[in-house]
């Protein structure tokens, strides 16, 4: 399994980046930007990682057309960064070597709906609420749904999850293909839209989480559901973060069927009231939504209500009208935003983890009380019906002290989530902030088979270069 060393990478040279910028000028026009602004948009923008910006953006509308950028890239040795609407939290958009990042925002078309196989085939810049608004009239919908209207190729790339996964799964789950130009500017469909095959290697899921280091996708076969006939949601407050973790733990061991169990701890609910005007009781409190049937959603609430009460909560609360179901998941969506209004001014560090779903109450209530002994202002958040759960420190990025004891207290988060058999981040991805938990969690070997990968199919280490391994 031993692959031939590389050279590091290196930034290219002012010459050699001339050269391209003038070549995608040629080609693309006004679509090739080396405005700083728009380049430092291109970077980090969520978090206190560094802006590393590129030396160019370019706007791709096919597949061709990523194709020109990426040949011209390899035959210059040239890094490419590729970028949906850059919402990612860990750097995954960061040019650390300069080159050409490919923002896919112009390759909107959904290319085709295929209702009666419940699939559907767009390319990566269409945006996940542009797809369920293109549905809708159809009867159906994509569940994937992390919060921001990501793009579905950024969604891809970083093997996206969110307040659905519980029921409709991940990304992995629910992609069936993908055209993807490879980093010698080829294009390769990694599989055909049957629901499953056992022809060869799985090329769909070696791209699905591969963050941009092998490839730029541009085309995604998707599965769609039928969107439910009844759907119901509610929240209901717990005396603490544990004894709501406890109920999320007995409801999905129950297997009751909910769509979404979301929590969120008293500080974060403050925050929801600040930021979206809730008017929620400030106590630890769960999300909940059930769909189906009329008869089973009512079935499914009230199954939850009696857990609820096993543990100290309730009274579960019901948001029957569609106008407030909506505005309910649209404060949780607003989480990392709500809050700033706990620190006004502050930085915010948002990091995730995911367990097992038996140590869930564990590891949150651990986590809880790090918080409080750190004297960090951190509010959780969760898609705990899959053990995911994320904690946002708001800190002041000018008081070293302060940022000691924020890094200190990610670090203990991570060796807790590993030493309960979980994993470093549930759904944010590696980037550049994670690589050095990989690890750990991972073990040397199966490290160093994902860098014989990223070696094999990228040997000139042009694709995102410095995210997930390095070589």
């Amino acid at each position: 399994m031993n692959a031939p060393a590389f050279a590091p990478r290196l930034r290219p040279d002012e010459a050699t980046i001339a050269t391209v910028i003038a070549e995608l000028n040629k080609r693309f026009g006004n679509r090739a930007v080396t405005s700083l602004a728009v380049r430092q948009q291109h970077a980090n923008t969520l978090t206190w990682t560094e802006n590393q910006p590129p030396d160019v953006v370019v706007y791709p509308q096919t597949t061709e057309e990523v194709q020109d950028v990426v040949r011209l890239c390899a035959a210059h040795k040239v890094p490419v960064v590729p970028f949906g609407t850059g919402t990612s939290f860990e750097g995954h958009t960061n040019a650390p070597y300069g080159g050409v990042s490919i923002d896919t925002s112009q390759m909107k078309r959904i290319v085709a709906v295929h209702p009666d196989d419940l699939d559907c085939v767009v390319e990566p810049g269409v945006t996940r609420k542009e797809l369920n608004e293109h549905l809708r009239d159809l009867g159906l919908f994509f569940p994937i749904d992390p919060g921001a209207d990501a793009s579905l190729g950024g969604m891809v790339a970083t093997r996206a999850s969110g307040t659905n996964a519980v029921r409709y799964g991940t990304m992995k789950d629910n992609v069936l293909a993908l055209t993807v130009v490879t980093p010698n500017g080829e294009v390769v469909k990694t599989a055909r839209r049957a629901k499953k095959s056992s022809a060869g290697y799985d090329l769909t899921r070696l791209f699905v989480g591969s963050e941009g280091t092998l490839g730029v996708i541009t085309d995604i076969t998707l599965k769609l559901h039928g969107i439910p006939e009844a759907v119901s949601a509610g929240v209901c407050p717990f005396p603490s973060v544990e004894a709501a973790c406890e109920a999320v733990i007995v409801t999905i061991q129950s297997g009751l069927p909910v769509a979404r169990i979301e929590l969120l701890d008293a500080a974060m609910v403050r925050g929801v009231n600040l930021h979206s005007k809730l008017g929620l009781p400030e106590t630890p409190m769960l999300f909940l939504e059930f769909h189906g049937t009329e008869s089973s959603v009512k079935e499914q609430a009230q199954r939850f209500g009696e857990i609820a009460v096993e543990y100290g909560g309730g009274p579960f609360e019901w948001a029957t009208k569609t106008e407030d179901r909506n505005r309910l998941w649209q404060a949780r969506h607003d989480v990392y935003w709500a809050a700033y209004a706990l620190r006004p001014g502050a930085v915010s560090i948002a990091t995730d983890v995911c367990v097992p779903i038996s140590r869930l109450a564990e590891c949150v209530e651990e986590t809880r009380q790090d918080i409080e002994a750190s004297g960090l202002i951190a509010p959780i958040v969760g898609h705990v019906g899959d053990g995911n759960f994320h904690v946002q420190p708001l800190i002041d990025p000018n008081d070293p002290e302060e940022v000691a004891r924020c890094r200190a207290f990610v670090e203990r988060l991570v060796e807790r989530a590993l030493a309960m058999e979980g994993t470093c981040t549930g759904e944010h991805g590696v980037g550049q902030r994670k690589m050095k938990y990989l690890e750990a969690e991972h073990g040397p070997a199966a490290l160093e088979l994902m860098r014989v990968l990223k070696r094999a199919i990228d040997p000139d280490n042009i694709m995102n270069p410095g995210k997930i391994v390095a070589l």
